[in-house]
């Protein structure tokens, strides 16, 4: 069966100080057939990002969204979920260490009606540039902490790509403004135990922090509690805005 790709996905792309790439990297989403549109958080850029995004205001396809302050990107995320209409949903960071042309092979899963969530993972044996070993080993270790409390089994927990059906993602009740975004989704999709959640390799090309990494150390101990939290302690009645059953009809 030929897929359409077509016009499939809301790319929403959170955005804090990042003038050198912001508008380069929505022009590459935009290149590809599979975005119907892209939604632009600015989460109170400090920087010349604002000036930059400029450039994108006249795009039909474009949405622009400016928070006044920064609050996180998880923040931003939730503000962009509420802003999707696209059948699929997919997060883009505003640098380039993701590639929009791995857009088909999350989306893929969700069209052949495999898979309600889709994953992207770094880890799966992708070629692609040398890696921090911390930072790769700290996000390994991440991934088995939250395998271990959710009892779903992930490479890579903590990747941007995460791809969804939209009725999927905008029935989760998010609540984390920061980094630990990742962990609430992956710990709310699991406990569903009916969402079907697929991975796929994609390419990763981690830029340095010199080149304005975000990620520190504190994030990972953030982190881990945020996995204590909404695998354990969290009121899991508030997860979800309706059952499952009501939202998990044929796309």
């Amino acid at each position: 069966m030929e897929l359409d790709f077509n016009r499939k996905l809301s790319v929403i792309v959170p955005v804090f100080n990042e003038e050198k790439t912001v508008v380069e990297l929505v022009k590459r989403v935009l290149a590809r057939p599979e975005t119907g549109e892209v939604i632009v958080i600015d989460d109170g850029s400090s920087d010349n990002t604002r000036e930059e995004l400029k450039a994108l205001a006249d795009i039909p396809q474009v949405k622009i969204i400016y928070q006044e302050v920064n609050r996180g990107k998880g923040a931003a995320v939730i503000r962009g979920i509420a802003e999707a209409t696209m059948p699929y949903v997919i997060i883009q960071d505003a640098d380039f260490e993701y590639t929009p042309d791995d857009y088909p092979l999350v989306l893929a899963p969700l069209l052949q009606d495999k898979a309600d969530v889709v994953y992207g993972s770094r880890f799966m044996g992708t070629p692609g540039q040398v890696r921090y070993f911390r930072h790769e080993m700290g996000n390994k270790i991440l991934t088995f902490f939250s395998n271990l409390c959710s009892d779903i089994h992930l490479t890579d927990m903590e990747t941007c790509y995460k791809c969804f059906r939209r009725e999927v993602l905008q029935n989760l009740n998010l609540n984390s403004q920061r980094f630990g975004i990742e962990v609430e989704v992956t710990a709310k999709l699991a406990r569903s135990r009916q969402l079907r959640i697929w991975e796929v390799p994609i390419s990763y090309n981690p830029r340095k922090y010199n080149e304005g990494k975000k990620i520190t150390w504190k994030d990972g101990v953030s982190a881990i509690c945020q996995i204590v939290k909404y695998n354990i302690f969290a009121d899991k009645n508030k997860f979800y805005k309706r059952p499952w059953g009501e939202v998990l009809i044929q796309p």
